[in-house]
């Protein structure tokens, strides 16, 4: 079985994150938008295996208008 954990945090890293830098866009700024600190962004990208807070992974749904029964539709796609 594939770890949760380690499947948000993916998602989030290869599907939003990395898009956004590659725009020429910062960290933090991705932080901002989202409405959480940046230093969770630093764990969520990290090779550990963070556990993303519901409340954050809220947060960040709200600032994309998904639901959280979206994002885990789209992670298990």
């Amino acid at each position: 079985m594939t770890d949760i954990n380690k499947k948000i945090c993916s998602f989030i890293t290869k599907q939003w994150l990395l898009p956004w830098l590659k725009e020429n866009k910062s960290q933090n700024s991705f932080a901002k938008a989202h409405d959480i600190e940046e230093s969770t962004i630093r764990k969520i990208k990290s090779e550990n295996n963070y556990r993303v807070p519901v409340e954050t992974l809220y947060k960040m749904c709200k600032a994309r208008n998904i639901t959280l029964e979206d994002f885990f539709k789209l992670i298990n796609e």
